[in-house]
């Protein structure tokens, strides 16, 4: 039996989440796409969550089966890899067996391609203090013990991302 969590607006959805509707999601979070360099584990449940249906929906835009966020920032490393539908199921692979990890049933069928281990994109560790910084802002609201201990943690990369020294990547929006 699937578990079910509790949405910030209270509204109750199951575990075996696909993309969806939005309208259960807290409107200010569905403007803007936000694909974490940050490892999963870091992440709080609306945060995984949230990580699961956007990275979902880069997939869509990815493989041309949406018309909206073509243009995202964030799409332009993983349109920058060698595959770039390999390179977001990759991403995606993560992000489930993290969800797996606490107990959720996130649809594995959802995404477009098998495992593969040897996609890596390079990521700044300048970029990974960036995301650490925002991720903080956003749990000191919804998850003030997390936030403190994400202050102390030592900074891990999603698996599939190799890090490389420099500043805030060039596609994040500052």
């Amino acid at each position: 039996m699937p578990r079910v969590i509790e949405v910030r607006l209270g509204h109750a959805i199951s575990d075996q989440i696909g993309v969806g509707s939005n309208r259960h999601c807290d409107k200010s979070a569905s403007r803007s796409v936000r694909l974490w360099s940050l490892h999963p584990s870091v992440l709080d449940r609306q945060g995984l969550i949230a990580l699961w249906r956007e990275g979902l929906l880069a997939q869509k835009v990815l493989l041309g089966q949406t018309k909206g966020y073509r243009f995202h920032p964030q799409l332009n490393r993983l349109r920058a890899s060698k595959n770039p539908v390999a390179a977001i199921s990759t991403y995606l692979w993560a992000v489930l067996d993290e969800a797996r990890a606490r107990g959720y049933k996130f649809d594995a069928s959802k995404i477009a391609r098998r495992r593969n281990p040897a996609v890596s994109i390079s990521v700044t560790d300048g970029q990974l203090e960036f995301e650490r910084q925002h991720l903080i802002r956003k749990l000191r609201v919804r998850d003030p013990a997390r936030a403190h201990k994400l202050k102390a943690l030592r900074l891990r990369p999603h698996p599939m991302l190799r890090v490389v020294a420099g500043g805030v990547e060039p596609w994040e929006i500052v």
